[in-house]
């Protein structure tokens, strides 16, 4: 009789544990959209100082294209916490925050031109791919939690952001790389 009840004492841990698990995953997939969420804020802020920092005007295009897709980004991860039923609330994403002051570094040692436009690139593609990972393994999280509507929404801000790496990409190696390694 002892043996019955230990075993059924087990399998009670043994499905608590499981339950503790699955709120543990759903914690840390809000936690980290929390995290992105202040990361899309602050780069609503650091994007403008790129701009004011670039020459190229192919660069200050994409840069001003991309705030805006930015700033719906903000929108769509707030649609994205109203559908899982949580706050919209932002936790510092120290990630980013460091992106970001590498970025103000960089524009800051480089003078103004085609290699501060290179420089602007590369922080700006360092946060892309910053941005990609966390999308991407957002959307997994998104439907492995059954949150189908919340992965459709994270799954278009990854496309974006990888089309916005893949458009920094062609206007480094259409030119600014080159009148930058020329201008040294």
């Amino acid at each position: 009789m002892q043996n019955t009840l230990s075993g059924a004492h087990n399998q009670s841990n043994g499905h608590t544990a499981k339950a503790d698990t699955a709120h543990g995953f759903r914690a840390l997939f809000v936690n980290e959209l929390k995290d992105i969420y202040w990361a899309e804020n602050a780069l609503t802020k650091a994007i403008p100082e790129m701009v004011k920092n670039a020459t190229s005007e192919e660069l200050v295009a994409a840069l001003t294209g991309h705030l805006e897709e930015t700033k719906e980004q903000v929108k769509r991860l707030e649609e994205v916490f109203s559908l899982i039923k949580e706050k919209a609330e932002a936790k510092k994403c120290e990630a980013m925050a460091g992106l970001i002051k590498e970025a103000e570094e960089i524009m800051k040692s480089t003078e103004k031109g085609v290699v501060r436009d290179a420089g602007i690139i590369l922080a700006a593609q360092k946060v892309e791919h910053y941005e990609i990972a966390t999308y991407g393994t957002l959307f997994s999280f998104a439907k492995t939690l059954g949150e189908d509507k919340a992965a459709e929404l994270l799954q278009k801000t990854l496309s974006e952001e990888v089309g916005a790496d893949v458009h920094l990409t062609e206007i480094a190696e259409a030119f600014i790389n080159i009148e930058a390694m020329e201008a040294a």
